[in-house]
């Protein structure tokens, strides 16, 4: 079973994300808050685990966390703060949302919790100078590959890729010709293939290369 907390103390948060490589849909971001007895030895990495075994967890960490919260960032303002800081304000955004507040986060990945606060963006939400304090008062830890190490990013990275999911197979039914049910907006050869043949619609990510660029020779 993975570890329970890295901090020890009680209201410590686990935060992730799901979709950054993906060429359309939203980047999507989770936090969860377990409490300190919570177990369960199948919770790991969501990429580890299937779609099915994705889906029985999800109520059971929705049901025993002590508060969890899942953020969509749309295309548009991926494409305009990109998506490495869309990704870390998705987390920031599910941390704001958590009821309570934790006192500490541990972060999947290699960036602090709170880097890039108070972007100028125009679209999607923009933190209050509360917001960005809070944020900038907890104490957090990033840690590469965290998702395979503790439960509450194991748990978040399970959110954030169950929600994500659900909304592009949401969307799939709008753009069937993608077929997002299956490849989820990322960039499998299927998917670039529909792109060539009826071009890109207003879930794709502009600021992604959609197709790969075509071998040229100089004649």
């Amino acid at each position: 079973m993975l570890a329970s907390t890295f901090s020890q103390l009680i209201l410590e948060a686990g935060t992730d994300e799901a979709g950054r490589g993906c060429l359309a849909g939203p980047v999507t971001a989770a936090a969860v808050i377990l409490p300190l007895d919570f177990e369960n030895s199948i919770l790991n990495d969501s990429k580890q685990l299937s779609e099915k075994v994705r889906e029985k967890l999800r109520p059971i960490i929705e049901e025993q966390a002590l508060t969890f919260a899942v953020t969509h960032l749309f295309p548009d303002e991926i494409d305009e703060i990109n998506i490495l800081n869309a990704s870390m304000k998705g987390m920031q955004e599910s941390v704001l949302k958590l009821n309570p507040s934790p006192e500490f986060i541990i972060v999947d990945g290699n960036r602090a919790m709170n880097a890039k606060l108070g972007l100028k963006n125009n679209f999607g939400k923009r933190f209050t100078a509360e917001e960005i304090n809070l944020l900038k008062s907890i104490p957090n830890q990033s840690i590469v590959k965290g998702d395979s190490k503790y439960l509450s990013i194991a748990a978040a990275s399970v959110l954030a890729k169950t929600y994500r999911d659900e909304y592009m197979d949401k969307i799939h039914e709008e753009f069937p010709m993608y077929n997002w049910k299956k490849n989820k907006g990322y960039p499998t050869k299927e998917h670039r293939d529909a792109i060539e043949k009826y071009g890109s619609c207003k879930y794709h990510r502009m600021s992604f290369r959609l197709l790969p660029e075509q071998l040229t020779l100089d004649l």
